[in-house]
């Protein structure tokens, strides 16, 4: 018996991912409520303290700039940005898409600029344009994925490290840039858990990372 090995009871599992949800403004409950669909733990994100018990964050659909402003009162905006720094999964969805973009198009917006894309709000209509529609996700199977859209951005530019990974009508909707994801749809507000199930692939991959390097130091 080796009395001087690390306890590998003590190593995090990999499997055991929480996931948080920017619980400020938006579809906080729905998108906890769909991480538990997909099999992954969620809590609502409100202080910094909260950021650092996750393993992703959701920013979920809301008013872009309002949201701004509240991460600043309440001290979010930086460690959110250096948890991503450091590799930690983001994935934002309508407005907070919008959030984590590079850019809003013609309009002078603060945005966490997380992700290399450039965005116009309201792209697809206001309220009375809502509607539902059928994309081809490849990366989530052959069944279309029914896409929820409300008061939805589209991508006018995606740069040279971003994956467009679905379209609507010639526009990026759903992107992905490393460890940060970012759809114009609202999958929370449906019963397909597949993106919120790709999500928590991306949270298990950067945790199963991250475990790794802790057993290699141990």
């Amino acid at each position: 018996m080796c009395v001087n090995c690390p306890n590998r009871s003590l190593w995090p599992s990999v499997e055991t991912s929480l996931v948080g949800v920017l619980g400020l403004q938006g579809d906080v409950v729905e998108h906890i409520a769909a991480m538990h669909r997909a099999g992954a733990q969620a809590i609502a994100v409100k202080t910094p303290a909260d950021l650092e018990r996750v393993d992703g964050l959701i920013i979920p659909g809301g008013e872009s700039t309002t949201v701004m402003k509240l991460l600043d009162r309440f001290a979010l905006a930086q460690p959110i940005v250096r948890r991503v720094r450091e590799s930690m999964p983001l994935w934002g969805t309508c407005m907070g898409m919008i959030v984590i973009a590079h850019q809003v198009v013609e309009m002078e917006q603060p945005t966490l600029d997380l992700i290399d894309i450039d965005v116009r709000r309201n792209a697809f209509g206001r309220q009375n344009d809502s509607a539902e529609v059928d994309l081809s996700i490849p990366a989530l199977g052959k069944e279309p994925f029914p896409a929820i859209f409300i008061r939805a951005p589209w991508i006018e530019r995606a740069g040279p490290q971003v994956d467009v990974i679905a379209q609507r009508d010639g526009h990026g909707v759903m992107v992905r840039q490393d460890n940060v994801l970012g759809t114009s749809f609202h999958p929370e507000l449906g019963d397909d858990a597949r993106v919120h199930t790709y999500f928590l692939e991306m949270v298990r991959d950067a945790r199963k990372h991250r475990v790794g390097k802790q057993r290699d130091v141990a």
